[in-house]
């Protein structure tokens, strides 16, 4: 249970809540539907936002974008190499939303009220997995942010770097195992249950969303 008076000290980040990975149109949501569905993923990360809401939580969202010059790198990781050929996420540049409106880089459509309500913080776009490059850790800090409660997508990419980072930095992040899924595939393996035993070794706390979000709904802030 968060205690009302450090409430104010406590964040929702939610990483890539994005069509590419969670709807059934997505060009990754063939290798993650599995996890999803088993994880019920895509109502767990809704449950998570409107808990915080309810508890005046301050929600992040971490987003992944890519611009055509970023198809210009010379070298990539496996999965990064695929984002990059399947147009995962694509946008023509930072300025510009033709298009972007349902597309794969567009937010889930349930999740456009809590995201576009004028409240949510929703940093600049990390490149590879984690927040490095973006601005996520400034917000949090800039608002006296010190404990963390992590979901999203996808749970052995970028919300296992989140978690990594988040934690090298001095942040207390409680990862909510449910309400994250990732890809499951015979060339690669099990992404979530590499990321689950990752969570389990490093986070602070592992917790499912049944646990976490009556924690962030009674978190009145003072």
């Amino acid at each position: 249970m968060i205690e009302p008076a450090v409430a104010a000290t406590t964040a929702l980040v939610v990483t890539d809540p994005q069509n590419d990975f969670l709807s059934t149109k997505g060009v990754f949501w063939d290798a993650v539907k599995a996890s999803v569905i088993e994880n019920n993923t895509i109502e767990n990360i809704e449950t998570m936002i409107q808990a915080a809401k309810d508890g005046g939580v301050a929600v992040f969202v971490s987003p992944h974008y890519y611009y055509p010059w970023d198809h210009d790198w010379k070298f990539a990781g496996t999965v990064e190499k695929l984002m990059h050929d399947v147009g995962m996420y694509d946008r023509p540049n930072p300025l510009d939303l033709t298009g972007f409106e349902g597309s794969g880089a567009d937010f889930l459509d349930r999740y456009k009220p809590y995201i576009h309500d004028g409240e949510t913080v929703v940093a600049s776009p990390h490149k590879v997995y984690g927040p490095e490059n973006n601005d996520l850790l400034l917000q949090l800090r800039k608002r006296g942010i010190d404990s963390v409660y992590l979901c999203g997508m996808s749970a052995n990419l970028c919300t296992e770097a989140h978690l990594r980072e988040m934690l090298e930095r001095g942040f207390e992040v409680t990862v909510v195992k449910d309400a994250t899924a990732a890809a499951i595939t015979p060339e690669l393996g099990d992404g979530y249950a590499a990321a689950l035993t990752n969570f389990t070794f490093i986070a602070n706390a592992v917790v499912s969303t049944e646990e976490a979000a009556p924690a962030l709904r009674d978190a009145k802030t003072q």
